[in-house]
């Protein structure tokens, strides 16, 4: 049975007139807001289980909701460590099973995590943006995470990125917002996951017949793209 998923409506007929200036400003101007304490008492205990498996390479999963991606990210790659952030205690705390031993879950702000794992020296070999939020109304530029201040530190952490989403509108702005960023051309491509969804967003839109989009890109591990205060 095909399931029924709403698709992305916009006011935006292509990508927004303020990206660029969005994204310079980012790389200009130090992001000033204050770190939450339970993030960083968050990040000081994850930072604690990243160092007892300092031997194994490090992937993020960044908005990972329920925690599935991340459990099926630990699986899929058995020899690395596996941290998966999301802000929400309620769906992080659902029952989906027992996590793997590789694998972590972390409530967490990502704003002030993924400043405080810049400043860590972090540097995860691989970081996954699965199906956020797009916010695509055309006044919410600044909520999406190529539009926010945080953005320039994403990128600054360094190893193969990869976002995935329903709204190619917004892969395609992100992509912009990279190579504006680093120089570096990125491709915005169709992805069609077949069988091996990695999140319940991938599942229901891929079974809604919905045309799903991702873009990958390594990059350097530069924290002097971010200019932190």
């Amino acid at each position: 049975m095909q399931a029924s998923s709403r698709t992305i409506v916009t006011n935006q007929p292509g990508p927004h007139k303020n990206l660029a200036a969005r994204v310079q400003r980012a790389l200009s101007h130090p992001l000033r807001k204050p770190v939450a304490t339970h993030t960083r008492e968050a990040f000081e205990m994850a930072e604690r289980w990243r160092l007892a498996r300092e031997n194994r390479p490090l992937i993020l999963d960044a908005g990972c909701g329920v925690g599935l991606s991340t459990r099926r990210l630990a699986a899929r790659f058995p020899d690395h460590a596996v941290i998966g952030i999301d802000r929400s205690e309620v769906r992080l705390t659902r029952d989906h099973g027992p996590l793997p031993d590789n694998a972590l879950l972390v409530r967490a702000d990502l704003v002030d995590f993924w400043r405080l794992a810049l400043a860590a020296d972090w540097r995860p070999v691989r970081h996954y943006l699965l199906y956020p939020n797009p916010y695509p109304k055309s006044a919410h530029l600044k909520m999406r995470w190529q539009g926010h201040a945080v953005f320039p530190a994403i990128l600054a952490l360094g190893g193969r990125l990869e976002l995935r989403s329903n709204w190619r509108l917004y892969a395609e702005e992100f992509a912009l917002a990279v190579t504006q960023a680093t120089a570096r051309p990125v491709t915005v491509e169709p992805h069609a996951p077949g069988g091996d969804c990695l999140t319940p967003f991938e599942q229901k839109y891929h079974a809604s017949g919905q045309p799903l989009w991702r873009l990958v890109v390594t990059l350097p591990h530069d924290p002097d793209l971010f200019p932190e205060s």
